[in-house]
């Protein structure tokens, strides 16, 4: 954490709301993006990173300045994240009713056949992202998308860091049997058509 963000977050716990403003600027991104991860909706995602400013604004008085305010703000965020993947479960809604998924952001550049495939990954990664149940797929994303060490998702989420080395094993054996599923699908699928033709 750098001295203008040790500064922001002085002025916003004592009410400063432009050093709030300009947390949310630097955070609006990493909280969005994470959202998106976990809930797989771009809706969601920006109702839950509007929510986690919401929150974190509401609670900065419970802010420890001896953690990583990426930490702290993330692990609201998942928490939020968490809440609203149980309530669609209560509500019976089922992964295979959601939208198609799509890349966060493309380079302007790029080929359509290149754009096309990127986006076939993107899918494909969050499809399989969606196998996983919350207590996965948060430690997952922190660690493979956030970069973020075994202790600062234990303390992100509440739990040892026995618990994520646990969780993340289990997530990656998940997500290798669901990627070797899907392969054999596919290759099921392209040795039918063949012998159709």
């Amino acid at each position: 954490m750098d001295d203008t963000e040790k500064t922001w977050i002085h002025q916003a716990r004592q009410g400063d709301q432009s050093a709030f403003t300009s947390l949310v600027q630097s955070y609006q991104g990493p909280v969005y993006n994470l959202a998106y991860r976990m809930l797989g909706n771009s809706t969601e995602a920006e109702d839950a990173a509007q929510e986690t400013f919401i929150r974190a604004y509401t609670r900065l008085h419970t802010y420890d300045p001896s953690r990583k305010f990426s930490s702290w703000l993330l692990a609201i965020a998942s928490h939020h994240c968490i809440d609203v993947l149980r309530k669609r479960r209560i509500n019976w809604l089922s992964m295979d009713d959601l939208p198609p998924m799509t890349e966060l952001s493309m380079p302007a550049s790029t080929q359509p056949e290149q754009v096309m495939v990127s986006e076939q990954k993107a899918s494909a990664v969050q499809q399989m992202l969606n196998t996983l149940d919350p207590a996965y797929r948060t430690p997952v994303i922190l660690r493979y998308w956030y970069d973020m060490s075994y202790k600062e998702i234990a303390e992100t989420m509440g739990v040892t860091v026995s618990t994520i080395k646990t969780r993340l094993h289990r997530a990656r054996a998940k997500l290798a049997e669901t990627a070797l599923n899907r392969n054999q699908h596919i290759t099921r699928g392209k040795n039918y058509e063949s012998t159709t033709v």
